[in-house]
């Protein structure tokens, strides 16, 4: 599982020219799943996502999380994030799990960070959505499963 992760001060994303979700200052969350993913790669996503110290202290330092901010979080599953360009111009997907397996395990990284107490808002699984926001800092993040 990989995960694109951009503090922001705002985020929307819409489908066919209409909002579906948009959060103020929090983190949007761009969401691979693998084919080899499994529900505990998702556990421990919503856990990093969840305690990610990405937000600044009184100090300017990064030492606060989404949930010690009180801050959302938008995710929306992108499958481009497996893409493997390594080798000619047109990248293989081949790694990307597709379809019901890939929006399980993306709903369900959703669910978990939810119950961590993350307030939580989702683009459209599957649908071609346009993303706007505006990125604090900026802060952005590459986060991989270990497994």
């Amino acid at each position: 599982m990989k995960a694109v992760v951009q503090r922001v001060t705002r985020a929307q994303v819409a489908v066919s020219g209409e909002v579906t979700a948009a959060i103020g200052p929090g983190m949007l969350v761009l969401l691979g799943i693998a084919v080899t993913d499994t529900p505990a790669a998702a556990a421990w996503m919503a856990v990093k996502l969840a305690r990610l110290r990405i937000f600044a202290d009184d100090e300017g330092r990064l030492n606060r999380s989404v949930l010690d901010i009180g801050a959302a979080a938008l995710v929306v599953s992108q499958f481009t994030l497996l893409g493997d360009a390594r080798r000619g111009n047109r990248p293989s997907f081949t790694a990307a799990a597709s379809g019901e397996p890939a929006e399980q395990l993306y709903l369900e990284v959703v669910r978990l960070l939810g119950e961590e107490g993350v307030k939580t808002a989702t683009g459209v699984f599957g649908a071609g959505m346009k993303i706007e926001l505006v990125n604090d800092g900026p802060v952005t993040l590459i986060v991989e499963s270990p497994e």
